[in-house]
């Protein structure tokens, strides 16, 4: 496996496979890599020739107060699991590298509407920063697919919004979640989970199926199931920024009729933010 630090590097080793005629797959994380992002590089190694991950703790998709400072930096660990898993080139840049004028007036990419609500209406500027990385990876590689997570849900909802606005031409692969035996979604932010904390934990993704349970049983009280769901948050110990069911296809609130919905979920408990998500079909009504 390859590693470069540079966007020169990166771009001398991709032109080279372009040439070639190969195929490749970018994934880009932020290190502290679990099993989640492993299954997300089999994925591309099944999709494409190539395989590129990025590595980058992104300074603008956290807010004030947020842990940029304490977030888990594993790249030797990290750098040891890609190797094993046959990625071809591991881009590992600075700050300095990604932001060389500083992240201070520079230009970013935005993508209304959905960048406001859930998640981005209790981390204002996140997705912001979300989009202007992903989208500076996507101008410094040039991959043809890109892979993410389903577990960030409106992450992959905004990143697909904004390549399709801005006719970038990268394929966008949603990789369904990867789960402990006990249901709770994998993350990097598990780790700041007590253990017996990562137990209560797995009631999170418990909650959100009997939610789609009711939903598929003819429930359509929205507002209802929503509120009932925080309460069992609460009880359980958690402190819930929201319960919501949405509209798959754009995260607006659904109407009766519609009937591709996801629920999701983002709460605290200890020092770790958690987020997850179920979609279902619910078939006609």
């Amino acid at each position: 496996m390859q590693t470069v630090e540079t966007i020169a590097a990166l771009r001398a080793a991709t032109g080279a496979w372009r040439q070639g005629g190969e195929r490749i797959a970018l994934v880009p994380t932020m290190g502290n890599l679990h099993e989640g992002h492993l299954h997300l590089v089999a994925e591309a190694k099944r999709q494409a020739r190539r395989v590129v991950v990025s590595i980058f703790v992104n300074p603008t998709q956290f807010g004030a107060g947020e842990d940029f400072a304490n977030y888990p930096r594993t790249e030797e660990a990290d750098a040891a699991k890609l190797r094993e898993a046959g990625v071809d080139l591991l881009f590992l840049p600075r700050v300095e590298e990604m932001y060389p004028g500083g992240s201070q007036g520079m230009s970013f990419v935005e993508v209304p509407g959905l960048s406001d609500r859930l998640c981005g209406k209790v981390r204002p500027g996140h997705f912001r920063g979300v989009a202007t990385v992903v989208c500076k990876l996507f101008n410094m590689v040039q991959p043809d697919l890109a892979l993410f997570g389903e577990k960030d849900f409106q992450q992959l909802a905004v990143i697909r919004r904004m390549t399709r606005d801005l006719n970038l031409p990268v394929e966008i692969v949603g990789v369904p979640t990867v789960r402990e035996p006990s249901g709770l979604a994998m993350s990097s932010r598990n780790g700041y989970l007590s253990p017996e904390e990562k137990t209560r934990a797995a009631f999170l993704h418990q909650l959100l199926l009997r939610i789609a349970d009711q939903l598929r049983a003819g429930q359509r009280d929205y507002a209802a199931l929503e509120t009932q769901g925080e309460h069992e948050l609460r009880e359980a110990g958690f402190a819930p920024d929201y319960l919501a069911i949405r509209r798959a296809s754009d995260l607006e609130m659904p109407d009766t009729g519609d009937v591709e919905l996801v629920v999701l979920v983002a709460a605290r408990l200890g020092k770790a933010r958690l987020i997850d998500n179920i979609s279902l079909g619910l078939g006609l009504v």
